[in-house]
């Protein structure tokens, strides 16, 4: 007979619950290079702000009474001295002896006690210390909120403002932190993460299935490809480990490309990149807009033939109209084909705009209604010009892919120039999170495509 379950304690479900906080934060910060820690905010009418706001105005109100007093009373002004004095001395590196001892001796807090008692406590001389010594340690970025702090006169909103930029200073240490510690923690995340996955495939061993089905996909797509002669042999590669290898990597890099059309509707996401679903799923979003910004600038510049294409802002200009217009595109509700006929509009009033003011002659009705035709007809998945587009996109992350190890972006194809910016910070997001995924669960990728490319 089963031995009867074992009594989860409550210290064990708080840890698993930690561990598995502790991975998703340490997940974001690898996969996501603009990972920030931002302040914490709270809802505008929350209980939680209205009980802040009363009990900070409470302190702050407590501060301006005690210094109008006659003598004043400082006990709150060196509380707050001493908060001053830790938060100074926590942004400091081991080599900072001078700053230290500096701000120990001049925050000294037992003798500004005793020159507070004697009525010779200068409060304005240590702050005008202390805000010297934050534009010493602060970064470039916050200067300017250093130049404000020696405009503020009144010593209780000066104290506040200091405060409010050591928080400031305090995310900014955090945000160094988390960008230096980046390149250690992806591989100690990589190797915790695949080891929770291999306790959780041993409870569940049919786990690998959909990720089977994801690769023998990408592997029939490449020999599909092969036999038309679209794609070179393998081993032609020269890259070690033979023609196996190499064909393992082409069809993971294929098998990647495939996630970009996925339908997240009807068929479920493969169990090793479940994590980053929502994730790429984004991706494919913005591509799929990207897609129509291409269309639109394509055809639109083909129209107008030589005359915008050297105008500077032209460009900016339409990509502009194109994502206000379709804000919102994926949602059930969103009408592609109005949409579009709005973005045609648009479009044609801006090349008009455009070539009055640089002495060309504006479009006629026909070829207004021509290029509102073409801008419409991207609504159709068969149009030529969005397949034409789509593939030289799909064909510009499979190179990034292939070379992901080079430091440079591939050439971008023929077309996309006027969407360059903006599909290589696609691509550099996409491929940060490919390889992440492939440091994981490389192990598991080569077992399946070792028996699939034996079996082909």
């Amino acid at each position: 007979a089963a031995s009867p379950p074992r009594p989860v304690s409550i210290e064990e479900l708080m840890e698993t619950a930690k561990g598995v906080t502790n991975m998703a934060l340490a997940h974001e910060i690898v996969v996501n290079g603009d990972f920030q820690i931002k302040p914490a905010e709270l809802p505008e009418h929350s209980l939680e702000k209205k009980v802040r706001d009363i009990v900070h105005k409470a302190f702050w109100d407590c501060l301006e009474a005690q210094l109008k007093e006659d003598p004043p009373t400082y006990d709150h002004a060196i509380k707050l001295l001493g908060e001053i004095k830790e938060n100074l001395l926590s942004f400091l590196l081991p080599g900072h002896t001078r700053l230290r001892s500096q701000i120990t001796e001049v925050l000294d807090l037992d003798l500004i006690k005793q020159e507070a008692e004697n009525g010779a406590l200068d409060i304005s001389k240590l702050v005008e210390f202390v805000i010297g010594m934050m534009g010493t340690l602060c970064a470039p970025a916050r200067d300017e909120e250093i130049k404000k702090l020696k405009d503020i006169n009144e010593i209780v909103p000066l104290f506040r403002a200091i405060f409010s930029v050591l928080d400031l200073m305090k995310m900014d240490m955090a945000n160094f932190a988390v960008s230096s510690i980046r390149p250690k923690l992806m591989q100690q995340s990589a190797e915790y993460e695949r080891k929770k996955f291999q306790e959780f495939l041993e409870k569940q061993p049919n786990s690998l299935d959909l990720v089977t089905r994801w690769l023998q996909e990408a592997a029939d797509d490449l020999a599909k490809l092969r036999c038309k002669m679209l794609l070179p042999d393998c081993s032609g590669d020269g890259a070690t480990g033979g023609a196996s290898a190499l064909c393992s990597t082409a069809v993971q890099n294929r098998a990647y490309l495939k996630l970009l059309k996925w339908d997240h509707v009807n068929r479920p996401f493969p169990e090793t990149v479940l994590m980053d679903q929502t994730r790429f799923q984004e991706i494919q979003l913005e591509l799929e807009q990207l897609l129509l910004m291409g269309t639109v600038l394509l055809v639109t510049f083909s129209a107008a033939g030589s005359a915008l294409v050297d105008i500077p802002g032209f460009a900016e200009k339409i990509k502009t109209i194109v994502k206000v217009l379709l804000t919102g595109m994926h949602l059930p509700s969103f009408n592609l084909q109005e949409s579009l006929a709005a973005v045609g509009e648009k479009v044609c009033a801006e090349v008009n705009s455009c070539l009055s003011q640089h002495g060309f002659m504006p479009f006629s009705a026909e070829r207004e209604t021509g290029l509102k035709g073409q801008i419409q007809a991207a609504a159709n998945p068969d149009n030529t010009i969005c397949k034409l587009i789509d593939s030289r996109i799909e064909k510009f992350l499979e190179n990034y892919l292939a070379s992901s190890h080079q430091k440079s972006l591939p050439a971008i194809p023929g077309g996309l120039g006027p969407i360059q910016r903006e599909l290589e910070e696609i691509a550099v997001k996409y491929v940060r999170l490919v390889n992440y995924n492939k440091m994981v669960f490389s192990p598991y990728y080569d077992a399946i495509l070792g028996k699939i490319l034996t079996k082909e």
